[in-house]
């Protein structure tokens, strides 16, 4: 298998069938990590497609220099996260450009389950959301995409001990905010979530 460094270095090179193994590769890490920050589907789905168009744009300029692209590409999801409307109007309106596709709809159950975690990801949000966009950042790369320090301090072009304390003061945050909120109610699905990360400090 090829490593992530042989593979940028091809796609660089113009490999298109080199940077769709990356896409494999990668494409749900970034998804779920635009979902987090979205409680959204269908712009996770928009989102990502931006941060694969936005890398294979600067595919000649960017060199990965470690031995997982993830960072690199996270840290390219948070810009778009950052610009999101104006990233969004501007992919749609490059795919308004392509040939029209034949659409089919997902079944019914699929898109319960899709509303279903929209619903459990906003409350999350909801929470997560009143800290600052900084400590939401690292939050989301350390705990939900679990990037290492060093790996998280590529994606936000940071310092490691400045990963460190913002994920130090993010969780002790996030603890005092969860110990000022009301119990929920029994029935939410993501009461468990919560729950533990109030006892962990760890996990969403």
């Amino acid at each position: 298998m090829s490593t992530d460094l042989e593979l940028w270095s091809r796609a660089a090179e113009g490999s298109g069938e080199a940077f769709g193994a990356l896409f494999d590769r990668y494409a749900r890490d970034v998804y779920n990590h635009c979902f987090r920050r979205t409680a959204d589907w269908s712009a996770a789905e928009d989102l990502t497609s931006v941060v694969f168009l936005e890398a294979w744009r600067r595919r000649g300029e960017v060199r990965i220099h470690r031995e997982s692209a993830l960072p690199w590409l996270l840290g390219v999801a948070n810009n778009v996260l950052r610009n999101r409307h104006r990233s969004l109007r501007r992919h749609r309106a490059a795919l308004e450009r392509l040939p029209a596709q034949a659409y089919e709809p997902d079944p019914a159950e699929d898109v319960a389950g899709r509303l279903d975690g929209e619903r459990r990801m906003r409350a999350i949000l909801a929470l997560v959301d009143r800290l600052p966009q900084a400590d939401r950042e690292v939050l989301a790369l350390c705990v939900w995409s679990e990037l290492t320090y060093e790996e998280a301090a590529v994606a936000l072009g940071v310092p490691v001990g400045t990963v460190r304390s913002r994920l130090s003061r993010a969780r002790s945050r996030l603890k005092d905010l969860l110990e000022k909120e009301p119990r929920p109610r029994p029935g939410h699905g993501w009461s468990e979530r919560l729950s533990a990360l109030r006892k962990k400090g760890e996990e969403l």
